[in-house]
């Protein structure tokens, strides 16, 4: 067959090179596809770069890990020894490590940053469920990446928080002791936990995270982006088929992705080149220090982007399981009185809840407070199944939707800062309501999502031209 036959005799050599490449892989479908035939809506605001900015940040991880592993040794002896190599004397080492650590933060603060958009504008709503969920996981991944990462440098704090985390699992009933030597391979963190968390660090979970990131893209590109309006735009099509309220992704998308992108990486050098550590929060100082399990630190703690989740798993004492049962009393009392008094299994919520009350007594606070910090995660594979309201925009929710969102996110903020410093009573009791707050957001949103006056979706998305 002749690859170049429908070509001009004058074509280019790039042409008559990208037929040869489509005659055997479909590149120009699929940029036609993803890019410059991809129509998304014409109002995305800033608020929608920031899944750009997380796989500019993923690439930039990758690339910079796989340069650090020319020169890392996954050994207990030499680990901490390689990091200092790699610090010292590889040429621009410290650029390529301080690239990584910061990049890891960043990383954090950009998905923050993604999933709160999703939750201002209820892009977790249909069609979009399975888009959110694959970013939920996407997420889950991201944290264990993170963590298995964290141990690597064989710093203090790197051992002595790894130490703790993986001791959580202890506190599973039954399995929890055999649970925690399987993850470390050893009774204690050694070569074995640092050879595994390496390994899937490096190989595994990147593998799993650029897998999802794909399917994360292509369900998100057969049902289409959501918009700050929340209005379908595959719905109002012109004569071509094209969404008439829809602009193609490539180029106008790309080149305002390029600009935000481009103001990112500055503020990004700038924190790289002169503050690498940022204060403690993205290095801690302790990770300075070799690792020495023989000396405990005076405060362990793990990084910022893991700290409000560990506020919550600290404010689970003996004290927030007895409030917690008497709410699950509570719970399974309302739902057995709502049920139809003629049903014979009106009281089965109050049985389930006595059932879950008495184990809730009879296991140690450590695994609720286990249980609760996961769930603080878990919650979120629901969402979609939580928001009950009408409309999927926050534009067209009650007032009051965009207070309890603020409130929502000063409290996230509050129960980070609070699992970076030592307990304290008034910390504790500030946490517990924190964590009954976040709790509350979520698994209250059926009945708080639906009250008060919505607004009508707009049935074409608003547009100003800039």
């Amino acid at each position: 067959m002749d690859d170049t036959k429908e070509l001009s005799p004058n074509a280019s050599s790039g042409q008559k090179l990208l037929t040869w490449v489509d005659a055997r892989f479909p590149l120009s479908k699929l940029f036609r596809e993803h890019l410059s035939g991809y129509y998304a809506p014409k109002n995305l605001n800033i608020w929608y770069v920031f899944g750009s900015l997380a796989l500019l940040v993923l690439i930039m991880q990758i690339v910079t890990g796989i340069f650090l592993t020319m020169h890392y040794k996954p050994d207990a002896e030499g680990a901490f020894r390689s990091v200092e190599y790699i610090m010292r004397d590889v040429p621009y080492g410290w650029l390529i490590r301080y690239l990584h650590s910061t990049g890891a933060s960043a990383f954090f603060i950009v998905m923050y940053i993604h999933i709160f958009r999703g939750l201002l504008y209820g892009s977790y709503r249909k069609p979009r469920e399975l888009v959110w969920l694959v970013g939920c996981i996407i997420f889950l991944c991201l944290m264990a990446e993170a963590f298995m990462g964290y141990l690597l440098p064989w710093g203090q704090m790197s051992y002595w928080g790894a130490q703790v985390i993986i001791n959580l699992f202890s506190a599973i009933p039954s399995i929890g002791p055999d649970l925690s030597i399987w993850i470390r391979g050893d009774y204690i963190i050694s070569d074995a936990t640092l050879n595994r968390f390496f390994s899937f660090h490096v190989i595994a979970v990147p593998l799993v995270i650029v897998l999802l990131v794909v399917l994360h893209i292509i369900a998100l590109h057969e049902v289409g982006s959501n918009n700050p309006d929340g209005v379908e735009i595959k719905k109002k099509l012109s004569k071509e088929g094209v969404p008439v309220d829809g602009i193609p992704f490539h180029p106008y998308y790309t080149v305002h992705d390029i600009f935000i992108a481009s103001c990112f990486l500055l503020i990004f050098s700038l924190i790289v080149f002169f503050t690498p550590e940022l204060g403690g929060y993205f290095l801690e100082y302790n990770n300075y220090i070799q690792a020495n399990p023989l000396k405990t630190p005076a405060h362990i703690a793990p990084v910022w982007y893991f700290t409000p989740y560990y506020s919550m798993l600290r404010a689970v004492t003996n004290q927030m399981v007895y409030v917690i049962v008497s709410l699950v009393l509570l719970a399974g009392i309302y739902f057995s009185i709502k049920r139809p008094r003629a049903s014979l299994l009106r009281w089965l919520p109050m049985v389930w809840a006595i059932v879950l009350a008495c184990f809730m007594l009879l296991t140690d606070a450590k695994f609720w407070g286990v249980m609760v910090m996961m769930g603080a995660v878990a919650v979120l594979f629901f969402l979609p199944w939580l928001d009950k309201a009408p409309v999927k925009s926050i534009r067209y929710k009650p007032p009051f939707n965009r207070y309890l969102y603020f409130l929502f996110v000063i409290n996230f903020f509050v129960l980070g800062y609070l699992g970076i410093l030592p307990p304290s009573p008034i910390g504790e009791r500030v946490s517990q309501l924190g964590t009954f707050f976040y709790f509350g957001f979520f698994l209250l949103m059926p009945w708080w999502s639906t009250k008060g006056s919505f607004q009508s979706e707009p049935q074409r998305v608003t547009f100003k031209p800039h």
